[in-house]
């Protein structure tokens, strides 16, 4: 439904006549909202929503970010120039070569940003690495080496870690994937996914291989590559659905 969605719109054949830049997809990456998860895994993108999780991978060409907004989970697709929805009802946006996607904004490779409607949405100084809605509502990227507010451009760190973690008050660095709660945090650190107070002090963990973790709902939800979705309670405990 997708490609016939493209392909109706035009805008396949623009993979043949794209600028020569060369837009590299993520090896792995994930979006997390109330809705469910999205991920991308070398290029290729899912959805899993809750209750269920039931991973939906819709056939298209290569996707370098995923997000959530407005209900439905998006995909960038730069050689196409455009966003789409990966399940529900099929929509797709003229966005342009996208390289990050934020829950409010496309970011394209020459620093430009379009809304999920396709209205212009102000600019970033280059091509962000990673986009992220913060948990005070504004946008971050990692740019240049920096991790950057994008309402005022203020650069918040000049050394961040790879990882954006978003926390109630906005976005924080780490060396690997996890999320800041009121209460602490959920992590994952290649062997296992830890709960930890504010102080740090892990309070619960399970064994668990490299991924990425989130919030949907009141559930801890992680996604390894290759896409297996594991779903547990605030305290770890596996969930089945």
């Amino acid at each position: 439904m997708r490609r016939l969605l493209l392909s109706a719109l035009g805008l396949l054949p623009l993979t043949a006549c794209a600028p020569a830049t060369v837009t590299r997809a993520p090896t792995f990456d994930a979006a997390f909202g109330i809705e469910g998860v999205a991920w991308v895994d070398g290029g290729r993108a899912c959805v899993a929503r809750a209750p269920s999780y039931r991973p939906v991978c819709p056939a298209l060409p290569p996707v370098v970010a995923v997000a959530w907004n407005g209900g439905d989970a998006w995909a960038a697709v730069p050689a196409a120039g455009v966003i789409v929805t990966l399940d529900r009802a099929a929509r797709s946006v003229a966005a342009g070569r996208v390289v990050a996607l934020s829950s409010i904004r496309a970011y394209r490779e020459d620093g430009s940003a379009v809304t999920y409607a396709g209205a212009a949405a102000g600019s970033v100084a280059g091509a962000p690495s990673a986009a992220v809605t913060g948990g005070d509502g504004q946008d971050y990227v990692l740019l240049a080496g920096t991790l950057r507010r994008v309402a005022d451009g203020v650069i918040l760190d000049r050394t961040p870690r790879p990882f954006l973690w978003v926390t109630p008050t906005g976005v924080t660095t780490a060396n690997t994937p996890g999320v800041v709660t009121a209460s602490g945090t959920y992590r994952l650190t290649g062997a296992a996914l830890e709960r930890a107070d504010v102080s740090g002090r892990v309070l619960a963990s399970v064994p668990h291989g490299p991924g990425r973790v989130g919030l949907v709902g009141g559930d801890v939800v992680t996604v390894s590559p290759g896409g297996r979705v594991g779903v547990f309670d605030e305290n770890l405990r596996p969930l089945t659905r």
